[in-house]
């Protein structure tokens, strides 16, 4: 029974949980299958923070909204080609709800029945940073994190068809709370990072996009998609989501307002993924930077405040090295000396997603606490997921429903607990446009003449083509393995 674990009676007026913060954590740290927890989060003040009562927190303070078109394209909305405003929450349920209002302000350029509306990514500590008593009202204590609550925790609220493009996130699991409305999250394995064309433009720390849109695939431009496989589950209010680290996933909101709060967990391989990110932006930097800054073309996600330059980027990736092997140097130490005490200190919240912030520098970093270590919580340690009412599991459909809203499927309590990121990484994507070689290597490619090309009728590689395959996952991940090789000797 799922709730066998939630320990003695509840204190007077407190809700029985399910599962208790140890156990909670346990499938969190373990679990590689997204998952969907209930009934945890009853008492959580932050389960009435819908926009209304958002509106009246806030009192009248402005934030900005991500503004992007209903209609379908073959194309990705990336952010790099939304519009942005700034209004109040006040704004915002106005335009939603089509009031006559709204011919004027912010959003009147933007007609409801067109456009959707998603003020996404903001930081709880930032927006209420005068009003840290509601910090409390997240309580991520009773997943097993004490300490943690609003102030590593991020809020997001959106109109209907307010989306994230398809990406992955370098650092970390995530649990997502919704309060609000609900949302349909489209979720892939790592093992489908190849089939579903993994790029870094838009560049941005710590974000892998995916070149498709996931909701109306370009199948002509990316056949492979047809090999994924899509978990599909729409989150209600009052659920938590958990997302294990680098799945792929594309989010819609699916009713006129939607509510949620996320925090992403740090986990010890975060180290190794910095050392990862810190080549890629320096790559990356590099060749964009060379590039005529009068192509137009939008490399750098608006969320990154600008190109840091070479001699930066050279020591970001210095500092990512050394907190690697600091993290090393303390597991060694951690797993020859464990802890007696048993004590459980939380850690600040994660660099995520985000640009890098005056407050989260390169060396602070540098962070994760040896709780987070993979040597204290092995998978084998969950020998049964305990998928019930409680917990559940959101099972893979099939390729024909799986742009289909469908709800979480309870499973039949299979071990999900096996590493699956070893998939399909090594077949690279550069075969949509092969490479044209020259005999005489100063010759460009594209002033061949058309006897010595083998397809005449093909584009220029681009710089953009260059990175997607240089700064590939697979690729990025076997460099940062040569580097630190060669800081260890």
């Amino acid at each position: 029974m799922a709730g066998a674990d939630s320990g003695g009676p509840a204190a007077p007026g407190e809700d029985v949980k399910p599962f208790t913060p140890e156990k909670a954590r346990e499938i969190v740290m373990s679990l590689q299958q997204p998952a969907v927890f209930c009934n945890m989060v009853g008492d959580w003040p932050a389960l009435h923070w819908d926009v209304k009562h958002l509106s009246t927190m806030l009192d009248g303070k402005t934030i900005q909204f991500r503004i992007g078109l209903k209609t379908m394209d073959l194309v990705p909305q990336f952010e790099t080609s939304c519009s942005y405003v700034k209004a109040t929450l006040e704004e915002f349920l106005a335009w939603s709800s089509g009031q006559p209002s709204c011919l004027s302000g912010p959003f009147s350029c933007f007609k409801h029945s067109k456009y959707w509306a998603y003020a996404d990514y903001k930081y709880i500590a930032r927006i209420f940073e005068d009003k840290e008593e509601v910090f409390q009202d997240v309580r991520w204590s009773d997943f097993g994190f004490p300490g943690r609550g609003g102030q590593e925790s991020t809020l997001w609220i959106g109109s209907e068809g307010a989306n994230t493009p398809c990406h992955l996130d370098s650092y970390g699991c995530n649990l997502v709370l919704q309060i609000q409305g609900r949302k349909r999250w489209h979720l892939f394995p790592p093992g489908d990072t190849s089939f579903l064309y993994p790029t870094r433009i838009p560049y941005e720390e710590s974000s892998i996009f995916s070149k498709v849109n996931v909701a109306n695939p370009d199948l002509k431009h990316f056949p492979e998609f047809r090999n994924t496989t899509a978990h599909v589950v729409t989150l209600s209010p009052g659920q938590v989501l958990l997302v294990p680290r680098h799945w792929w996933h594309y989010v819609e909101s699916v009713d006129p307002i939607t509510v949620s709060i996320n925090s992403w967990i740090e986990l010890d391989a975060d180290h190794e993924a910095r050392v990862e990110e810190a080549i890629t932006r320096t790559l990356v930097c590099a060749l964009k930077s060379a590039e005529s800054s009068n192509d137009g073309d939008p490399w750098l996600n608006p969320t990154e405040v600008e190109a840091t330059s070479h001699e930066i980027n050279l020591q970001y990736l210095n500092q990512a090295v050394s907190a690697y092997f600091k993290s090393q140097k303390a597991n060694m130490s951690e797993q020859a000396h464990p802890s007696s005490s048993g004590a459980e200190q939380e850690t600040r919240a994660s660099c995520k997603r985000r640009k890098r912030q005056d407050s989260c520098e390169p060396e602070d970093c540098q962070l994760l606490n040896h709780e987070f270590s993979s040597s204290t919580l092995k998978a084998e340690k969950l020998q049964k997921v305990p998928f019930g009412p409680h917990l559940i599991q959101v099972l893979p459909q099939s390729q024909e429903t799986s742009s289909v809203g469908g709800g979480a499927v309870a499973s039949d309590d299979r071990d999900l607990l096996h590493e699956n990121e070893g998939g399909h990484f090594g077949k690279l994507h550069c075969t949509r446009k092969q490479l044209v070689m020259s005999n005489d290597c100063r010759m460009p490619a594209n002033q061949m003449d058309s006897d010595s090309s083998p397809n005449a009728s093909q584009a220029a590689l681009s710089t953009n083509d260059l990175l997607d395959c240089l700064v590939n996952p697979h690729v990025i991940r076997l460099v940062a393995q040569l580097l630190l090789e060669r800081a260890r000797v």
